[in-house]
């Protein structure tokens, strides 16, 4: 009787759908904008910006890790020859269906940048520096 009904719970519950074997086009959230490509990504988000130099492809869990790049930014308007500071950072994150969850941690200094929720298809929210 307890077998059935697990076996009951388990018919009923929402099934998951399986990650992408890449994750491709616009992901936007309060924040943060990603633009990921099938080899790369590039992120937006208040007063900074990123790259992610590798696809970005998850687990069967959906979860994924990728390194790239995190370059702060400034108040005030950015020189012609100036050269903002590129530096080394690590992607980790969950995709669920439309939703994904990214964590910025700079891996020069173990410093997380911040997690973001991201929406597929959504247009991001991001505050300019001033």
């Amino acid at each position: 009787m307890l077998i059935a009904a697990v076996l009951a719970l388990f018919a009923c519950a929402e099934p998951r759908t399986a990650p992408p074997t890449v994750i491709t086009g616009d992901w936007g959230g309060d924040h943060a904008g990603l633009v990921a490509t099938p080899d790369s990504g590039t992120l937006e988000y208040d007063c900074a910006a990123g790259r992610i130099t590798e696809p970005l492809r998850p687990r069967s869990d959906g979860s994924f890790t990728a390194i790239g790049t995190h370059t702060p930014g400034h108040g005030g308007p950015i020189r012609i020859d100036e050269v903002l500071p590129k530096r080394p950072a690590r992607y980790t994150g969950l995709v669920d269906g439309d939703h994904l969850t990214l964590t910025v941690v700079m891996t020069d200094s173990a410093v997380t940048v911040g997690t973001f929720d991201l929406w597929h298809g959504r247009s991001p929210h991001v505050f300019k520096c001033l």
